[in-house]
């Protein structure tokens, strides 16, 4: 069943997070084990299964309360497994919103009221032109051989490039304000643009090595 804008809630927890970057398709294992967000996760597993992944804006992170930046991506708690002290759960991306307001809600976590309409693209993606690719996979190639690692590149020359664009996006160690202007590009097109340039500009100043296998 295709997901619309009608089918996501108004207003949903929100979770705090620097450096954590979901985007839409993406998958994002946590570790809770914090009071207040063991109660974010039962009450989500409750209602919606939503939660919405936000960083902390520049200088915030010490904060009680930190301010949030005004963009974030919604994701469906897609695994759950609990032990005795902690939940770990997998949140799946499924659209980016617009933080309209934060709510009063009397809860131990912070809750939102969210506007999904400017990123209903999300929900039916378009890959990223193929002009885009050649580039993309020689900056790859670039961040790998500074960091000494290598890949398997039959399966990422096969890959559709929405994926591959969300997987290195999500996973590459950029830091919190330029895992946040890919949260915030307006498409796949200016992501992968935006990520090119990020992978050449840390291969530039990466010292290089001998490659490695990276599993």
């Amino acid at each position: 069943m295709a997901l619309s804008v009608e089918s996501l809630p108004v207003h949903f927890p929100v979770f705090p997070l620097t450096g954590a970057l979901l985007l839409p398709g993406g998958n994002l294992p946590l570790n809770i084990f914090e009071p207040r967000y063991l109660a974010m996760v039962r009450d989500a597993m409750q209602t919606h299964k939503i939660i919405g992944m936000v960083q902390p804006r520049p200088d915030q992170e010490r904060e009680p309360t930190p301010q949030i930046y005004g963009i974030g991506c919604a994701g469906r708690i897609t695994h759950f497994e609990e032990t005795d002290d902690r939940f770990l759960i997998a949140l799946t991306g499924v659209c980016r919103f617009d933080v309209v307001e934060e709510l009063d809600c009397g809860t131990p976590y912070r809750q939102v009221r969210a506007d999904f309409n400017r990123w209903m693209g999300d929900l039916e993606p378009v890959e990223p032109s193929g002009a885009l690719r050649t580039a993309l996979l020689d900056a790859l190639r670039q961040f790998l051989d500074a960091h000494e690692l290598s890949a398997e590149w039959s399966g990422i020359e096969q890959a559709p490039m929405s994926g591959l664009v969300t997987s290195l996006a999500m996973i590459c160690p950029f830091e919190p304000s330029e895992k946040q202007a890919l949260l915030e590009a307006p498409d796949l097109n200016r992501q992968t643009e935006i990520l090119t340039a990020l992978m050449q500009m840390d291969a530039r100043t990466t010292p290089g090595g001998a490659p490695t296998q990276m599993h």
